[in-house]
């Protein structure tokens, strides 16, 4: 069996492809097949109906001239059948392109080989390595399959997205209370809150997760992928998916990148075109920004809040939490049914030929479609205002920037409510907001009401 010929891709799961390779690996490591055994049946009968004259003579042969009689006889059907798959097989074996490795053992030909190379993708099954052509392959194959049953991927991040940890000897003295109502890693089927006493750490799911993960994976593949080792990705996967029914081994840890500190779709199995992430770091993933939907980060716990520099009470200390219904995950997942429906629902063209990426620019591009931005004081002296992030956030909502002031200006986005700039949208009846009105509309992908990010004025120091 030909794992490039015969690999189960079109079931679009990695899992069925590690399955296939343990059932693959199982019946090459057997010692006979059913063939040789009904041959060496048939052998043993026709030996049988020999009349006796020629058994007698064939027991009084020395030991040599039976050797020599059976490979006489043999040449010709047989062993000479034998010979030629053998030769056959060789040939097969100096033709192959050897698309992938398993250990060091091509997995087409079987052929052991000196060097390794090709991507690694550990996670779908130890030692397996996979060389560009077969992957660009096996995702065209796994894309037109995926295609049929009008699903996408989704590349989910862990920390900060879906969840938030922290050491327990990290916990607050105001945070202590925690310890009692957490439950324990063996019982995962309820509750958002968990104690990892053998990793010393205590988890909380984000609010909204098991329902966003529900219905997502209606519209998509999962992947899982986060910059934490294995063993904790592997941790945080049983406590979102206990029944193993969304991410099966599409867990992809630090440990399966192919470039330290950095995320790339080089190990998940599924063409760009069609691979949505959703990630609270956009620096993780510096060649793949157009797949990304950058999430608001979840800092339940206080460490969560001091590691990003936030001095401000975490949700656990106030015993509070994030929205289920308005929070960042309910939100996002309808943005992700937006891009979904747009993707499959346009007429003409062949959905094999369609890019996600172009889809979500388009859905990004209406949210502030018609605002137009002037900034005051929100830029530093000498700086370029088109490359600050603020100013490409806007451009990438929709807005129109500018760094002067005209009637048709919507908005002056200001630190500072008694710059020239600010006074005359107060006069004009514009909108004055602080910088913060953009971020969150980039968040939440709508416009946010401006009365909620009022500017205050400096005083003069």
């Amino acid at each position: 069996m030909s794992l490039v010929t015969d690999s189960p891709v079109d079931s679009s799961s990695s899992d069925d492809f590690a399955s296939f390779l343990d059932a693959a690996l199982e019946s090459n490591s057997s010692g006979s097949s059913p063939e040789g055994e009904a041959e060496e049946e048939e052998e043993e009968e026709a030996e049988e109906a020999d009349d006796d004259k020629v058994e007698d003579n064939r027991v009084k042969r020395s030991k040599v001239e039976i050797l020599e009689e059976v490979v006489e006889e043999a040449c010709g059907s047989t062993l000479q059948g034998s010979l030629e798959q053998k030769l056959e097989e060789s040939a097969k074996k100096d033709a192959c392109t050897h698309p992938g490795s398993f250990g060091d053992m091509c997995i087409l030909c079987g052929q052991r080989l000196e060097v390794e190379s090709g991507v690694t993708f550990g996670y779908i099954h130890k030692g397996l390595r996979l060389h560009n052509d077969e992957i660009v392959r096996l995702r065209s194959t796994d894309m037109k399959n995926l295609l049929r049953h009008k699903k996408l991927y989704l590349v989910l991040d862990l920390d900060h997205t879906l969840l938030n940890s922290t050491q327990l000897v990290h916990l607050t003295s105001e945070e202590e209370y925690l310890k009692t109502q957490a439950a324990p890693f063996q019982d995962v089927s309820e509750g958002s809150l968990f104690m990892l006493e053998a990793m010393h750490m205590m988890t909380k799911l984000r609010p909204f997760v098991r329902s966003f993960l529900r219905e997502a994976h209606n519209l998509f593949e999962l992947y899982i992928y986060t910059m934490g080792d294995r063993p904790y990705a592997l941790a945080m996967a049983k406590l979102l998916d206990p029944r193993r029914e969304y991410f099966g081994d599409r867990i992809i840890s630090r440990d399966d990148g192919t470039v330290k500190h950095q995320k790339g779709l080089d190990v998940v199995l599924g063409q760009e075109s069609a691979v949505l992430i959703l990630d609270d770091t956009e620096n993780a993933w510096t060649k793949h920004k157009d797949n990304l939907i950058l999430m608001e980060r979840y800092h339940f716990f206080r460490s969560s809040c001091h590691q990003f520099g936030f001095n401000c009470r975490s949700f656990s200390e106030l015993k509070s939490d994030e929205s289920e219904a308005e929070g960042a995950l309910a939100t996002v997942l309808q943005v992700l049914k937006q891009v979904h429906s747009m993707f499959f629902d346009e007429p003409g063209n062949d959905p094999i030929d369609r890019d996600v990426r172009q889809v979500l620019k388009t859905l990004r591009k209406e949210v502030l479609n018609g605002c137009k931005i002037v900034f005051s004081r929100v830029f530093p002296t000498k700086f370029q205002a088109d490359n600050h992030p603020l100013w490409k956030i806007a451009d990438q909502l929709g807005a129109s920037c500018s760094t002067e002031l005209d009637p048709s200006v919507t908005h002056v986005v200001s630190t500072d409510a008694g710059t020239e700039k600010s006074r005359w949208a107060v006069k004009e009846k514009k909108f004055l907001v602080n910088p913060k009105w953009i971020e969150a509309t980039n968040y939440m992908w709508q416009k946010k009401p401006e009365e909620n990010f009022s500017v205050d004025q400096v005083k003069n120091q």
